[in-house]
């Protein structure tokens, strides 16, 4: 079954307790350091738009792609004023490209083979111009492990409620989910649905040696979720150069910059 369909319709409400604002803060943060300030950006992955709607305000020129039709209408509800484009990272084609592709929520890790990873990394780099950045965050092989694991979740909103049944198996670093919905009908009943999702806990180290060979180099590695600590709740309150990735991290974030071949 495919993934985000009928999750697409209740994400934003179960997504609320992530620091959107605070990794735009950051986002804009890098990408004006390292010769970005105003775009074109693309955000992949973008999702209902979520990430794509706080660059604009901050002032960037920002195009989203998503594989998801069904986020991609939510995206386009929400602000009519972004153009918004249905289409897969590994095959990534701009008519314009952009100067900094940017990419949040672990969307990398839906990636589940080197050879997409590898694709995706071309095809960035071949959509890229000017200071050819590309800023992504993923969840790492430690988070799938020890942190989610062979977990079940749940959770419930007066309107819609989920079942999260997690599975990782540690030899092909494969992470599964069902997540089965339950979203109320105009009527007041609940109708019910099932979405399976896969996900790989990525090394930092293959991601990099992939990127490295796809054209890019390493500009920055940091903890991607630094954000959720209290006393760094403000971006402007995290060191310049990040805070450093240890064993225990649980989402990297790296920028890239294109090489000149």
């Amino acid at each position: 079954m495919d993934a985000y369909q009928d999750f697409a319709l209740v994400y934003d409400r179960f997504m609320d307790n992530v620091p959107y604002d605070a990794w735009a803060d950051r986002i804009c943060f890098l990408l004006a350091k390292y010769g970005c300030p105003r775009g074109p950006v693309l955000d992949l992955g973008c999702g209902t738009g979520a990430m794509t709607r706080r660059l604009f305000q901050r002032g960037f020129s920002v195009t989203g792609v998503d594989l998801s039709e069904r986020m991609l209408e939510i995206a386009r509800a929400a602000d009519p004023d972004i153009p918004y484009f249905a289409q897969d990272m590994r095959s990534l084609f701009l008519d314009e490209p952009a100067e900094a592709v940017v990419s949040v929520c672990d969307c990398v890790n839906y990636l589940l083979t080197e050879e997409d990873l590898y694709s995706m990394f071309l095809c960035v780099r071949e959509n890229l111009t000017g200071p050819g950045l590309f800023l992504f965050d993923f969840n790492t092989e430690y988070k799938y492990r020890e942190v989610i694991g062979d977990r079940t979740i749940a959770e419930s909103r007066e309107d819609c409620a989920f079942i999260w049944e997690n599975w990782y198996d540690e030899e092909s670093r494969i992470n599964e989910y069902d997540l089965t919905l339950f979203a109320m009908e105009e009527d007041g009943r609940f109708a019910r649905s099932l979405e399976t999702h896969y996900q790989r806990g990525w090394r930092t180290e293959e991601i990099t040696d992939i990127a490295q060979a796809a054209g890019f180099d390493i500009l920055l590695l940091e903890d991607g979720e630094a954000e959720l600590d209290e006393a760094l709740s403000a971006a402007s309150a995290l060191p310049e150069e990040g805070v450093p990735v240890t064993p225990r991290t649980e989402r990297v974030r790296i920028l890239l910059k294109k090489k000149e071949m």
